[in-house]
């Protein structure tokens, strides 16, 4: 089986799902993510993540075109822009909307890094909690 998780940026929110998605996983689906205008890997995202023993510090931000060839069987969207641009895949992938919150978004007014990372962290957890439970929603979704 193989999964994308795409976002806009792909820089917090899928690069997250994707590592969560390879933590518990990846020993039975490809995993992979990307975004309809990537930005980069965000910092903060590396930071919560590693926080929580799971190392994104290797993964890239790519843009979901460099991926059309590949036949996904799920596309998870992140966010609501992700939703409404994502590209229609070859085959049989059928497109699953989750919306998360965007951290950076939220941690603009943040007065200290403590105060911006718990937007992080937040985010982080809900996205764990979904992906946790993802064999069980995919398979319910076929």
């Amino acid at each position: 089986m193989r999964v994308l998780f795409l976002c806009t940026g792909n820089s917090v929110r899928s690069q997250m799902a994707e590592g969560w998605a390879r933590h518990f996983h990846g020993d039975r689906i490809e995993i992979y993510s990307a975004g309809v205008a990537p930005v980069g890997l965000n910092t903060n995202a590396v930071e919560v993540m590693a926080e929580v023993g799971v190392d994104i510090s290797e993964h890239q931000s790519k843009h979901v075109g460099s991926l059309l060839g590949t036949p996904f069987d799920y596309v998870v969207t992140l966010c609501s822009h992700a939703n409404e641009h994502c590209p229609i895949f070859p085959g049989k992938a059928k497109v699953i909307h989750v919306e998360f919150d965007d951290p950076a978004s939220l941690a603009v007014g943040a007065r200290t890094q403590e105060e911006m990372l718990f937007h992080y962290r937040r985010v982080r957890d809900e996205i764990k909690a979904f992906v946790e439970k993802m064999q069980g929603i995919l398979t319910q979704e076929e």
